[in-house]
């Protein structure tokens, strides 16, 4: 095994790639050729798909683009701190779940309102979590640090801020989608 990084779109992964070679490569390029089309949802097809830190690449959302997701976050509290954005595949297996986002944006905050741009592999149902590192300590601090979703679900305390899948889903097609969302604090 080697390990490779390249870079596409603007996005830089990183991954492992077998060295295959001989009857080996002439088996998977026939596999490849009768291989049923993909889902209609996007799915990441490997561990590479996932985890991939980007920078906010405002021209991955330009007219033309895509598939990707302009994402309007409102209600930022105060400039300390990070903001961190990641988008999830659309489906109860990855949505929160640790190490299963597809891109993470992360920048310094600024009060008011930002807008960042996360490219998505394929057209699909995709999720989306902000999150405001008031203190920039890289934890979750309940009561400073503040949080946001695709389609601005109720947060509570019987959720544990964590609502599900079928309340943040939202389609992307081959261009660019636009959402905003609402920050929320519990202080």
């Amino acid at each position: 095994m080697t390990t490779t990084s390249r870079k596409f779109s603007g996005i830089k992964r990183r991954g492992t790639k077998a060295v295959i070679g001989g009857l080996g490569t002439a088996m998977l390029m026939a596999l490849g050729a009768v291989a049923p089309s993909a889902p209609l949802a996007a799915q990441a097809s490997s561990s590479s798909d996932y985890r991939n830190v980007i920078s906010n690449n405002m021209r991955a959302c330009a007219p033309g683009a895509g598939p990707s997701v302009r994402v309007t976050i409102n209600g930022i509290k105060n400039s300390n701190g990070t903001i961190r954005a990641q988008v999830y595949n659309g489906t109860r297996a990855d949505w929160l779940e640790s190490g299963r986002w597809l891109n993470r944006i992360e920048l310094p905050a600024r009060r008011g309102r930002m807008t960042v741009c996360l490219p998505v592999p394929a057209s699909g149902n995709y999720a989306i979590a902000v999150r405001h590192d008031v203190n920039g300590n890289g934890s979750t601090d309940i009561r400073t640090d503040g949080g946001a979703m695709s389609n601005d679900p109720a947060i509570s305390i019987f959720n544990l801020g964590k609502p599900g899948i079928d309340k943040t889903r939202f389609s992307v097609g081959r261009g660019v989608s636009s959402i905003a969302v609402t920050m929320k604090y519990f202080s």
